[in-house]
This record gives C-alpha cells, sequence and structure tokens, in this order.
C-alpha cells in the first residue's frame, strides 16, 4: 500500500494552474470574444441628475414632471448676421427639423398676446422685450425637443439645427452638453488609450530586462480590461466619467500584479530551477502581496459604492471589478503565458537601461528625520486647506468647461444678450388665478428675464379651449402646471443658488404643497448637499477598509497604522494645492480622487512593509532598512510613474473639465505618494523598530511550531481522506517543505 500525505489547498490551486493551462488559455479566450461581443451594448451617461436619490426635491419633482410632461431636452441657439425676417424663417425651419417640440423666440412670448409674425406690425413688438431676443443683427432661440437631452434622436437633431444655420450658428443648453460630452469622450479615449499604452511601453521597457516582457504585460492587461468592459453591460449603463477612467485606472493600478509574479519568476529561474518548478514557487510567493495589494485597492474602491450620490456606485463597482479580474487573470492566465513565452524572454534579454543611484539608500537614510518632522509639520496646513477649496458641482461644470466649443459658444450668447438660466416650476392645475398671480410675482423679480406660463400668455378673456393643444399640453397636464422662470445667471454660482431659493419660497407662498423648482441649479444644489456629505464618510470608510485589510495581512494594528499615514499626507498635499493654487476644483473628482489615490497607491507601502519585515529577519534594523529601499523603490516607481503618466494622459487629452481635472489629480497624487512612502515610510520602520522586530519574532516562532508539527505529521506518514499517491506528488510535497 501506497504511503498517503495531505496536500494543502494552496497547493491543489497552484497545481491546476500549472497543468491545466491549455483549459485555462481557452476558458480566458472564450470570456474575451463573449466581452468584445457585449461591450457595443453598454450603454453610457451623461446625466449627472440621474445619480440623484429619489429622495431629494429635485429629484421627485423631475420624476413627477416627466410623468406628467416628459422631461426634454432643452438648448439655446443664436444665429448671426440674420434679419429680424430672417430669424422668422431660421426659426420655422428649425421648428419643422424631427425630434424638435417647440421653439420659443419673440412671436411665443407673454409679451406678444397674439400669436402672430413679429414683422407685421410694431403695435405687437415691444422694442424692450425684443432686445432678449433679437440685438444686433443676432437671434437667440430656446429650442424644446421630443426626446431627452441624451437621447440620439436629440443628437441628430442638432446635427440638422447645426447644417440649417451653418457658421451663424452658435450653441449651448444641456443637451449640446451632452452630445458634446458624448462626442469628446468618443474622440479623445481613442487617443488616450493610445498615448497610455505607449507610455506604459516605453516605462516598461526601461524598467524590465527583455524586449518581450512589456508586450507580455500589456497583453495580460488589456484581456483582463476587455473582460471588465464588456462585463459592465450587466450593470445597464455606466456613467461616461467611468467609462473615460476606468480602463486607464485599471491597466496603471494593476500593471503591479503581473511585475511581482514576472519579478519572482525571474528570481526562481536564475537560480536555476525549471520553468514549471519555479512558476510555481513564484506563484506561491507572490500571491499573498498580490491579493493582499489587490484586496486593499478593491475595498478602496467599493467605498465609492457606498455614496448616496450613485454616481460613485457605478465607478466603484467598475473598479472594483476590474482590480479583481486583474488579479484572476495575472493569478491564473499569465504563468501559462509565461512559460510558453519563456524561449522567446531568453532571446530578447537585455541590460536593465535604468539603474537607481548608488547611494540612494544611503541618501534617503541621512535625511529620514529631517524629512518626517517637515512633512508632519506641512501636513497640519495642508490638512485644513484641503477642505478650504472652492468647488464646482454641477453637469455645467462637466460638459461645458473652460476650452470647449460650448463654452466659447456660451460666452458668445452671454456676451450679447446675457446670461439665461431656465428653471421649470411645477405646481398642481387647481386655480388659474393662482398661477396668474404666481407668473406676475415672479416677473416682477429684478433677475429674472422672463416668465413663460399659459396663464400670462393668453389674452385676458380668451379661453385656454381655442389655443392649439401643442401649445397648452406644454403647460398644463390637467393635473400639474407648468411655468418656465428664465433668471439672469450661470447655471452654477453663489447667486443662482440665493436666488433659486428665492423662488422656492415665492411657490410654496401660493403652493405649500406638491409645488417644485426643477432645472439645472436645483439639481447642482441638492448635488452639493448630497455629494458634500457623502466626503466625510466614504474619505473615511476607505481609509478604514484598508486598514482592515492590512490588519489580516500583516496581523498586526501597528502595521497597518504606519503604512497609511504616507499615504493620507500624501493626500492631504494634493488636495490642498488647488487651494494654494487658486483654482476651482470639481467635487465629484476630489471625493474619487481621496479614494483612488488611497486604494491605488497603497500598494507601495504594503510592498515596502513586506520587504522590510523578510529582510529584518536576518539583518539589523538600519541594513534591513537600507535593503528594503533598494528592492521597494524600483517596483513602487514603475508603478507610480505608470499611474502618474495615466493621469496626466487623461487631463492633457481631455476636453471634459471632470475627466481632465480628475487626471491632474491622479497624476500628481502618485508622484506625491511615490515620494512619501519612499522617504517617510522607512523612517517610520525605522523609528518602530523595536514593536516591530517582536511582532516579527512571534510570528517566526508561531512558524516554526506549525513547521515542526508539519514535519512530524510527514514522518508519521499521516493519511487523509483527500490524497494522491507519493509517486505523483513530489514536486507538491517539495513546494510544501519550501513554503514552510
Amino acid at each position: 500500500m501506497k504511503n498517503r500525505i495531505k496536500i494543502k489547498p494552496s497547493d491543489l490551486v497552484i497545481n491546476f494552474i500549472v497543468n491545466r493551462s491549455k483549459y485555462i488559455e481557452i476558458f480566458f479566450a472564450v470570456v474575451v470574444a463573449i466581452s468584445m461581443f457585449l461591450y457595443p451594448f453598454v450603454k453610457v451617461n451623461y446625466d449627472l441628475t440621474k445619480y440623484l436619490p429619489d429622495t431629494t426635491a429635485s429629484k421627485a419633482g423631475l420624476n413627477l414632471m416627466e410623468k406628467e410632461f416628459g422631461y426634454p431636452g432643452t438648448a439655446r441657439i443664436m444665429i448671426k448676421n440674420v434679419s429680424l425676417y430672417q430669424a422668422k424663417l431660421y426659426k420655422q425651419e428649425i421648428e419643422s427639423v424631427d425630434g424638435v417640440d417647440t421653439v420659443f423666440w419673440a412671436d411665443t412670448t407673454d409679451d406678444i398676446k397674439k400669436y402672430t409674425d413679429v414683422y407685421t406690425s410694431d403695435t405687437f413688438i415691444k422694442a424692450e422685450n425684443i432686445q432678449d431676443y433679437y440685438k444686433d443683427n443676432c437671434a437667440v432661440m430656446d429650442i424644446s425637443f421630443i426626446a431627452g437631452d441624451s437621447d440620439t434622436r436629440t443628437s441628430k437633431a442638432l446635427d440638422k439645427i447645426q447644417k440649417i444655420v451653418g457658421d451663424k450658428g452658435s450653441f449651448t443648453g444641456p443637451a449640446v452638453q451632452n452630445k458634446s460630452l458624448n462626442e469628446s469622450l468618443n474622440r479623445e479615449m481613442k487617443s488616450a488609450t493610445v498615448i497610455v499604452v505607449g507610455v506604459v511601453a516605453s516605462v516598461l521597457i526601461l524598467t524590465t530586462t527583455a524586449w518581450l516582457e512589456p508586450l507580455l504585460f500589456l497583453l495580460v492587461m488589456g484581456i483582463a480590461i476587455v473582460i471588465n468592459m464588456g462585463t459592465n453591460v450587466f450593470l445597464g449603463e455606466i456613467s461616461f466619467m467611468t467609462a473615460s477612467v476606468a480602463p486607464v485606472l485599471q491597466m496603471a493600478v494593476a500593471m503591479d500584479y503581473s511585475i511581482f509574479l514576472m519579478h519572482a519568476f525571474s528570481r526562481e529561474k536564475d537560480e536555476g530551477k525549471d520553468p514549471k518548478e519555479a512558476i510555481r514557487i513564484a506563484i506561491r510567493q507572490s500571491a499573498s502581496s498580490v491579493i493582499a495589494c489587490g484586496m486593499a485597492t478593491i475595498i478602496g474602491f467599493l467605498a465609492l459604492t457606498i455614496m448616496k450620490f450613485s454616481i460613485g456606485y457605478d465607478l466603484g463597482i467598475v473598479l472594483a471589478k476590474g482590480i479583481f479580474i486583474s488579479l484572476l487573470t495575472v493569478l491564473f492566465l499569465m504563468p501559462s503565458m509565461i512559460i510558453r513565452s519563456q524561449n522567446m524572454i531568453q532571446k530578447t534579454a537585455h541590460r536593465k537601461l535604468i539603474k537607481l543611484p548608488k547611494n540612494l539608500a544611503k541618501g534617503i537614510f541621512k535625511v529620514k528625520y529631517v524629512a518626517l518632522g517637515l512633512a508632519i509639520f506641512l501636513a497640519v496646513p495642508c490638512f485644513i486647506a484641503k477642505d478650504m477649496n472652492s468647488f464646482l458641482f454641477g453637469n455645467s461644470a462637466v460638459g461645458a468647461g473652460e476650452g470647449t466649443q460650448v463654452y466659447k459658444d456660451e460666452q458668445e450668447i452671454d456676451g450679447i444678450f446675457g446670461r439665461s438660466n431656465m428653471l421649470m416650476v411645477l405646481i398642481p392645475d387647481d386655480s388659474n388665478i393662482k398661477e396668474k398671480q404666481l407668473s406676475d410675482e415672479l416677473g416682477k423679480l429684478s433677475y429674472v428675464k422672463k416668465v413663460t406660463s399659459l396663464e400670462n400668455t393668453l389674452p385676458e378673456g380668451i379661453p385656454e379651449s381655442i389655443i392649439p393643444n401643442q401649445i397648452t399640453t406644454q403647460f398644463h397636464s390637467g393635473k400639474y402646471a407648468r411655468i418656465l422662470v428664465y433668471i439672469r445667471t450661470r447655471e452654477e454660482s453663489a447667486a443662482a443658488f440665493r436666488y433659486s431659493d428665492e423662488i422656492k419660497g415665492i411657490v410654496q407662498k401660493y403652493y405649500p404643497q406638491h409645488s417644485f423648482l426643477i432645472g439645472a441649479t436645483p439639481f447642482t444644489q441638492d448635488i452639493k448637499t448630497i455629494i458634500t456629505r457623502d466626503y466625510t464618510f466614504v474619505d473615511k470608510l476607505s481609509l478604514l477598509g484598508v486598514v482592515v485589510v492590512a490588519v489580516f495581512a500583516f496581523r498586526s494594528m501597528l502595521l497597518p497604522i504606519l503604512l497609511v499615514i504616507p499615504i493620507e499626507i500624501a493626500i492631504f498635499f494634493n488636495m490642498a494645492i488647488p487651494y494654494f493654487m487658486g483654482e476651482n476644483m470639481i467635487f465629484m473628482g476630489y471625493i474619487i480622487v481621496s479614494c483612488i489615490q488611497l486604494a491605488a497607491t497603497v500598494d507601495y507601502a504594503i510592498l515596502m512593509t513586506n520587504y522590510y519585515l523578510e529582510y529584518r529577519m536576518r539583518l539589523d534594523r538600519k541594513q534591513a532598512i537600507m535593503e528594503t529601499i533598494w528592492a521597494a523603490v524600483p517596483p513602487i516607481m514603475n508603478s507610480g510613474i505608470i499611474l502618474s503618466f495615466a493621469g496626466y494622459t487623461l487631463y492633457f487629452t481631455s476636453s471634459i473639465a471632470a475627466i481632465g481635472a480628475m487626471g491632474h489629480l491622479i497624476g500628481r497624487g502618485a508622484l506625491l505618494s511615490i515620494a512619501m512612502v519612499v522617504i517617510l515610510l522607512p523612517a517610520l520602520l525605522y523609528i518602530f523598530d523595536s514593536p516591530i522586530y517582536r511582532h516579527i519574532s512571534r510570528r517566526k516562532q508561531l512558524k516554526d511550531k506549525i513547521k515542526k508539527k508539519i514535519a512530524g505529521k510527514l514522518q508519521l506518514g499521516e493519511v487523509c481522506p483527500k490524497t494522491i499517491d507519493d509517486d505523483k506528488s513530489a514536486k507538491s510535497l517539495e513546494g510544501l517543505k519550501d513554503e514552510n
């Protein structure tokens, strides 16, 4: 009877990865093919209001208005160098475009009491009101579409309108912003992806020792990204921000894992082991670090899903899923690809093109106390300054930022006709008299440009029944009435928020219940309220999640605190710089990048801490720090530079303000995290060496006990129900001894 021995589950998994590589390759090939098929069906959303909770007043009002009136897309167009008569003809042609519902112009305002042509008689025209619609040979019109701002029908209608007016037209408004976002995203993300891949390949070429290795890393990450993007179809739709930044961040963050595995394999191969045995040991050695780093990153991203402003859920799920898929791809597929490409890797081997300065470790060690003291001293004012930034919250800041054509057109229109910010008042349709009184009171406000309602449009004594149904259904649904209020502000400003609150107060005076104020400004106010509350909670939760993962990874309470200190200081510095530079920040990017910087760069601190624990078991604390710096800095630099370049690529290539701002924060944050981890963490490990060493000693004693126990069982030849033959498990047993 053959002796039978117990095999650890981890060894069974490793044996499966190495011995069943063909099946794993086939599985991933099938999943990639399915993902490529599914990817075109992933819808992208450009409307931030969809992420507001239904409990907010503006979202509740929007849901009600969609039920009663629909929620049509809107745009504002200015036609230059036209006469009043030509403007009228343009208006008629635009109204005939498929997808256009109504065009509001001078001949449909409340000041012209009869529906007639503006050029027939001066009797029907008041010059001071025409100035709002026709001025300096320019006509401005408000367009209401049948479908929503992001609908393809609305986009096609805008294309036709642009052909009609040609170079004479300037366009702005939510529908135009969403169309611009869509076109910019599709155009810019292709170029950004090409640039990021080129940059990553360049960094890898400079830091690896074979020309084929960068291609292998990029192929592994490409497979993981394709699977992640295709499986997004199960979410229904994703936000434009998620669609733009997730692939780039996944590549930049998860590239570490494949580098860790390759380095571990190269070490074993250099010691003379055959490729299959080398990859077995490499998986065993790197899996703990890779999984610990991956789980810390996943937990950090999942913290975003708690946000009440659910774009965080959208981005958090996609990023966390991407990292999880990357972990599986690296641990299961990459070993097979490494074995398969071994001959080519050896043939394309070259010297390392970049080497660290000889005195790097010595220099960092010398300045450790000064650097730590200076960082802590600066961290306090930066912690205060980061919460004193000026923020932007709304859709207009995202889709119509400086540098976009929408922004240029908006400035041109506002320069001639002034700002026009449309708000919609939704009230119960229970009293024509109250509706008329409310409309008149709102119209008397100094900052109100015009008020359009059915009751203040109807000439006195004219019954509603004789008005065309196309007009009445715009304002009365039977249960509710709608009033359009145009104010002279931007969509997002202190004045706009103040006027919005004042209008709400007036509306509630007439209609204390079941009345709503809807529009870009009220939406932005609710976004501001929700996302500001989200920040403190999400920021603390992501930090707590990372610390908990580190506690389980290191079996220590002290080490997790030490390794997050440099990352948190780097975040303080990163978020305080805009305040000192006097820059406005898009708050959505601010809260998201806080989590991303922590989740993506905590890997650097985990890696350095692992190296220190390894070296400290056999070296004194100074020598252990020196060796740790030499071992940890190259992979940290590789990963950090890749992440930084990826962020700055988004910054320099994207005209979308939110994406560009996020890229800038990510790029700068990665560099700051590298600096803080490389300079501060060695100082902290050196200072707290005594409790760390005691922790190492206790763990070593525990491992020795386990080793003796396992050795004793092996000598006794214990039998396990789940067993394999000795002659078929020699290599597994050897791996088990190596591990212990």
